[in-house]
């Protein structure tokens, strides 16, 4: 145990033995890749040529432990927190008086998603930015996914239940009386619980996504540009949330094959980093295969595609809309990136986020935003907090 902040938090590294490497090998050599004439292309899902190439240069050309020895080189920790081991990196600001920001993905991302953004933030003037812009930041792993411990409770994978994690880290483990937040998807969720959950922390956020606001019995009707983005919000559900249904009512019975196949965790992970990126249809315009692979690699090594599954259990089990009489009230920025999903009206938004000071679209840029295009989203973050500051 090394004394680096709270009682229960000690350094961690990422460390497979080759035996594993040895078997995610074999699984790939013999793979049974699905062939069908009537499915040509991305049109159906992940598309047969890419997947083959794909899974070739994983078996021969992708080489894990150099993605390993990278990743070690930031300072990787595990915390005791409400009886979970979670996993996170610290990297300490090296400009002027860092700020604290801890920045939490979604799915199916891992904390690998903000590997870019980290130097950028906690070194600016490496970057063409200014000292006094610095922070020191916290990138945990969701509970159940990575290097983070699988909740006994499923109440514990829940949007709200994550925050006050996230609370409970930064106050109680690190020592950080305020802070900053960020996230996208899930990450956006957490996000705003944390603001709603714990005002007095949480100086600010910035988010990428915002929660659907309660629409019942005395809010006002919705305008046409909110009509329209639900009608958008509709064709979406029903053309592309076929994985969130599944995730979400039956995932056992999909993690069951994904969790014994390397080749079909690529499949379904890989479609959506091309169908959710702003990349035009080619998923490498975004994304080298080192990068898709490494993020595939954490879920493979840790086995952790299942538990990943458990917040859309919640979700739908509990909805996802904030319920009647939330209000954020801590200073927000909202930047929507390309990805149409994503791109709430701001009246939309300020039915539950009451104090949006900073309302930006990013010119280029999807889903995965700090993997997309990190200066953008620095940037953004830089010139947001720095109000705040």
């Amino acid at each position: 145990m090394t004394t680096v902040g709270g009682p229960s938090i000690e350094r961690f590294s990422l460390r497979v033995e080759a035996k594993e490497i040895e078997d995610l090998r074999w699984r790939l050599t013999y793979a049974r890749i699905a062939s069908t004439p009537f499915a040509q292309g991305w049109e159906r899902g992940v598309d047969d040529a890419y997947l083959r190439e794909l899974i070739n240069y994983w078996k021969s050309g992708f080489d894990w432990y150099a993605q390993e020895h990278a990743l070690n080189d930031f300072d990787h920790y595990r915390a005791q927190v409400r009886g979970l081991n979670i996993h996170f990196i610290w990297q300490r600001g090296k400009g002027l008086n860092p700020k604290p920001l801890i920045l939490t993905h979604g799915w199916p991302s891992t904390f690998y998603e903000m590997h870019k953004v980290i130097p950028m933030l906690t070194d600016p003037a490496s970057f063409g930015g200014r000292p006094e812009d610095s922070f020191d930041v916290i990138v945990p792993s969701l509970p159940g996914y990575g290097y983070s411990d699988w909740p006994a409770n499923d109440q514990n994978f829940s949007i709200p239940a994550i925050a006050d994690l996230w609370k409970d880290l930064m106050v109680e483990q690190l020592g950080y009386d305020s802070f900053f937040a960020h996230g996208g998807d899930i990450g956006s969720g957490v996000t705003s619980h944390l603001a709603l959950r714990h005002p007095t922390h949480v100086k600010a956020i910035h988010i990428t996504a915002v929660r659907p606001p309660y629409l019942g019995e005395g809010t006002e009707p919705l305008d046409e540009e909110e009509l329209e983005y639900q009608k958008l919000a509709d064709a979406w559900t029903r053309d592309e949330n076929g994985y969130g249904h599944i995730q979400g009512t039956k995932p056992m019975t999909l993690a069951r094959g994904l969790n014994d196949s390397p080749t079909g965790l690529a499949a379904w992970i890989i479609e959506k980093y091309r169908s959710w990126s702003d990349c035009d249809g080619n998923v490498e315009r975004r994304f080298t295969k080192d990068e898709l692979l490494t993020n595939i690699t954490i879920y493979w090594l840790t086995q952790t595609i299942a538990s990943s599954f458990q917040p859309y259990v919640l979700n739908h089990r509990n909805g996802r809309a904030l319920r009647r009489g939330d209000a954020i009230i801590v200073p927000t920025a909202f930047a929507r990136t390309r990805e149409p999903i994503d791109r709430a009206p701001l009246q939309w938004a300020q039915r539950s986020y009451k104090n949006i000071t900073h309302f930006h679209d990013f010119e280029s840029g999807g889903h995965f935003m700090a993997l997309e295009e990190p200066m953008l989203l620095v940037r953004d973050l830089q010139s947001f907090f720095s109000r705040y500051r």
